[in-house]
């Protein structure tokens, strides 16, 4: 079992809390960075949140849900610890893991059902990094050329 980070802002504060009972459920350690309820917040504070607590090791994985999933994982990427990556269906999320290391999932809670969100956080939770010929390129995620 694992201990993940989960961050939502207000359009997906409902995804968020049925995955985080979920995963409860599953035997794992949840650390729920909020939002706390339907009023509207800014999604960049709770995607930073989550990018700070995966990149310090407060949580293993992270889980970063917005209406749309974009802004949120914007956020978490600016985190140079931090590869969030959006994913609507099982297979890239289980690509997210295997190819790119990914240590931070989002979803967008208005483009996906419960059930798909629960089939894609699975399928990212389950599936091991494949290292060898990735692992130059995942190294270099932490490492932007900025000019």
């Amino acid at each position: 079992m694992r201990r993940i980070a989960i961050a939502s802002d207000h359009a997906a504060f409902d995804l968020k809390a049925e995955l985080a009972g979920w995963l409860v459920e599953l035997g794992h350690d949840v650390i729920d960075l909020g939002t706390d309820g339907v009023a509207s917040v800014d999604y960049p504070d709770f995607g930073y949140k989550l990018a700070n607590a995966v990149a310090r090791g407060d949580a293993e994985m992270g889980i970063a849900i917005c209406g749309s999933g974009i802004g949120i994982s914007i956020a978490a990427n600016r985190h140079p610890g931090c590869r969030a990556a959006l994913v609507g269906e099982p297979l890239s999320a289980r690509l997210a893991r295997e190819h790119n290391d990914a240590n931070v999932i989002a979803l967008g809670a208005r483009l996906i059902g419960p059930e798909m969100a629960k089939a894609c956080v699975e399928a990212f939770l389950e599936t091991p990094f494949a290292g060898e010929r990735h692992l130059r390129r995942v190294e270099k995620l932490s490492r932007p050329k900025v000019e």
